[in-house]
């Protein structure tokens, strides 16, 4: 089998961890281990990303010549694949208007064309047309769900999509002291019997029915509420709601906003219960890894996520706030995670991605 030259855009980890990152990082991590295939990785800090996929005889580090995105895409990447003899050029969403070697776009989701109401009217109609010539342009088109691929091809008229679905990070599934991490998080957060919410904010992402069910239900009394994730689109039913609150319910309230992993890993592991209420996903990495690190999980039932059947019975409607109440009582009593969690591992792996992946190319 010839060698081939894959060039991998990597400028997402110039920023904060996502699920693009954490797809990015997955999937090569297992695709370097293949020898036929050399990969070449480009971004602006090339630091991070050494750290990340570390020193191989089938890596090479490329760091940009500038950060702005669009020289990167008009004259960085282009300069790259013609110096480097690049086969296949990967990019996340939107591809370079110069195309010299053929071109891989992964395209997580279409969300803002299935639900507009929850995105701004520019970002729609900017991302419609970058995403849709993207997909048109290049030679292949992977997504990371069933319900994503779907989406895509109903939207875009695209016939061949390849799933290449997201797994979890090993760390997740490692070992470790649940006591010990409770009292880290109560010493350096003051959070304390927890429930956690992980995901950026969005309308879409539907913080504040979580927040209204931990009022109403006055689990403030026991338990107290983290949020991490960075604002992305304001939720102003969130903000009005939280406002209205006494100062004695705020205090029990926590949002954490650009975190490092090691921070983000304890409070996932400290967490009491780890819900997931998002209303829209085009796939939803933050509930497998909550449940991959044994912490009590319940989930949205809805788009991407009806695929997470192992949930059983703590998949949960988020439009219905009487049905998140009873599944974070069934959440905190749950005696099948184990099952659960082993259920998980076998239908979501980062192997499986990248033998997806191969088969796309050949």
């Amino acid at each position: 089998m010839k060698i081939k030259r894959i060039f991998v855009d990597c400028h997402v980890f110039d920023g904060n961890f996502q699920g693009t990152t954490t797809y990015l990082k997955g999937l090569y991590i297992e695709l370097i281990k293949d020898k036929n295939y050399r990969i070449f990785f480009g971004a602006s800090n090339i630091d991070i990303v050494k750290n990340i996929f570390g020193t191989h005889e089938n890596v090479t580090f490329i760091k940009y010549k500038a950060k702005n995105k669009f020289y990167r895409l008009l004259f960085d990447i282009p300069a790259i694949i013609k110096a480097n003899k690049i086969d296949y050029a990967h990019f996340q969403y939107v591809v370079p208007p110069i195309k010299n070697c053929k071109h891989i776009v992964t395209i997580h989701d279409v969300l803002f064309l299935d639900f507009p109401q929850y995105f701004p009217l520019l970002y729609r109609i900017k991302n419609k047309f970058l995403f849709k010539r993207s997909a048109k342009c290049s030679d292949i088109v992977l997504s990371v769900s069933e319900y994503s691929k779907m989406q895509i091809q109903k939207h875009f008229e695209i016939k061949t999509v390849t799933v290449t679905p997201n797994a979890i990070d090993p760390v997740y599934f490692e070992t470790y002291d649940k006591e010990n991490c409770k009292e880290q998080v109560a010493k350096k957060f003051k959070a304390t019997n927890y429930f956690l919410y992980v995901s950026r904010w969005e309308p879409r992402k539907n913080h504040h029915r979580l927040l209204k069910v931990f009022v109403e239900k006055e689990y403030y009394k026991n338990h107290t509420l983290v949020f991490i994730g960075d604002k992305a689109i304001e939720n102003k039913e969130y903000n009005d709601y939280y406002d209205s609150l006494s100062p004695s319910i705020k205090v029990t309230i926590f949002s954490f906003h650009k975190l490092n992993f090691r921070d983000l890993l304890l409070l996932v592991r400290g967490a009491d219960l780890s819900i997931y209420p998002s209303i829209a996903e085009g796939f939803g990495i933050p509930p497998l890894e909550s449940l991959a690190a044994n912490v009590p999980t319940i989930c949205s039932n809805t788009t991407a996520m009806a695929d997470f059947q192992f949930f059983d019975d703590c998949l949960f409607d988020p439009l219905d706030l009487e049905d998140l109440k009873d599944k974070i009582e069934i959440g905190l009593k749950d005696t099948k995670i184990v099952q659960k969690k082993e259920a998980m591992s076998v239908k979501f792996s980062w192997k499986q991605a990248a033998e997806q992946f191969k088969k796309a190319i050949s």
